[in-house]
């Protein structure tokens, strides 16, 4: 995989994601205490609801902050994929904080709200703050999201928009503010209500894609496509079927098995599958992982059919018995074996013999591919004689008659 930015290399990886998230820290460590005391000192309950808020985001760092130590660590025996998960699962953390804090707010707001005597209007030093507060929300958002893309995380992704929510929280916190100065005080709590609804629609929705990656969703349909169109553009792959994906962390896993042609060689057909990988691995950033499996026929049922046909030394120990007293069997040096349609297609090559005539040798190969049709699960029978030899080579069909 080709990785330009130091930053994405695992060495660096877990180093950048803990500057980002401290930075955020610390950043929203000063915000919620300027909130705080600028909603006491204003009377906006708002702005201390906003403030409380930001307050919590402090315990959502600490858990990017551990998940993203402990998910960098390397691939081990027991968890050979990496640790990546760990990156999904603290997403899903953070969304469930989230929504712990819309429903503090929300609960709180209401009361006021069904209380008209708490309800306060707050003072114009509030416009101030909060306007500090949406201005620098915006920027850790910004910058947040942009290492997430560059490191590929989805746990800073996720922290990300926790701050985006913030920068929504705080332009709602601002309009209830005017409106509250304008002669309306309902509008302070009612605007710390809808904070409360958005960050729940956040919450939900960092936990619903956190789910879904922890039971293996696949990648989008526009994204298998490309993966498609990458596959078939390999030189000698004729089809593919089985195409899965799923996500770990940052990266994309995929596993294919592709149609090869029917009768080449091993190397050659471990050649076209890493050919296969190695397109994915270029093309796609976010593959990390492909495994592909070499298929010589698509039909599934005949690939089921295939694994009650007989292994090559128990094919060879029965055929044996239909070879006896052959001479043209002490010949034999090699044997190709091809499982398609349901069936075993059979290759033998023979050994030269010096005396041997053009018709001796043809009716040799004769009684070999009759003696070798006769096992019930062959299908297409070949002989090949060596260099030289007379005859050259021989085939029978598998509705060729048997004598």
């Amino acid at each position: 995989m080709n990785i330009s930015s130091p930053e994405r290399r695992p060495e660096g990886r877990y180093p950048a994601m803990r500057r980002v998230t401290v930075v955020g820290a610390l950043t929203n460590l000063g915000l919620a205490g300027m909130q705080l005391a600028g909603g006491v000192v204003s009377q906006s309950q708002a702005l201390i609801a906003d403030g409380l808020h930001t307050l919590s985001d402090l315990v959502s760092d600490a858990v990017v902050l551990l998940a993203a130590r402990e998910s960098n660590r390397p691939a081990d025996s027991a968890h050979p994929y990496g640790h990546g998960r760990i990156e999904t699962l603290a997403s899903v953390i953070v969304g469930l904080l989230l929504a712990g804090v819309a429903f503090t707010l929300a609960l709180y707001a209401a009361r006021r709200l069904l209380d008209p005597s708490a309800l306060v209007a707050p003072e114009p030093l509030a416009l101030l703050f909060a306007a500090v507060a949406v201005l620098t929300k915006e920027a850790l958002f910004r910058y947040t999201r942009r290492m997430a893309r560059t490191l590929r995380s989805t746990l800073l992704v996720a922290n990300a928009w926790h701050h985006r929510s913030d920068v929504a929280s705080s332009l709602v916190v601002l309009v209830g503010v005017i409106g509250a100065l304008a002669g309306f005080p309902w509008l302070d709590s009612a605007a710390a209500l809808l904070v409360a609804a958005m960050i729940a629609f956040i919450a939900g929705r960092l936990v619903y894609r956190g789910l879904a990656e922890l039971i293996d969703r696949g990648l989008d349909p526009e994204r298998l496509a490309r993966i498609d169109a990458a596959i078939r553009a390999v030189d000698g792959v004729q089809d593919l079927h089985l195409l899965r994906t799923r996500r770990m962390g940052g990266n994309s896993l995929v596993d294919v098995h592709v149609r090869l042609a029917a009768r080449i060689s091993v190397s050659e057909a471990h050649h076209i599958s890493e050919c296969v990988r190695a397109r994915l691995l270029e093309a796609d950033d976010d593959v990390a992982d492909v495994t592909v499996h070499v298929d010589p026929e698509i039909d599934e049922s005949r690939e089921r059919l295939s694994l009650t046909l007989p292994t090559r030394a128990q094919l060879l120990g029965e055929l044996a018995t239909y070879w006896q007293g052959l001479d043209s069997a002490t010949r034999i040096h090699r044997v190709d074996l091809h499982y398609l349609d349901g069936r075993i297609h059979v290759e033998l090559f023979l050994a030269p013999v010096a005396d041997s005539t053009a018709g001796r040798a043809s009716w040799q190969a004769a009684r070999l591919m009759a003696a070798t049709r006769r096992h019930p699960r062959v299908g297409d029978v070949q002989v090949w004689f060596a260099p030289g030899d007379a005859g050259g080579g021989r085939r029978s069909g598998p509705d060729d008659p048997v004598t």
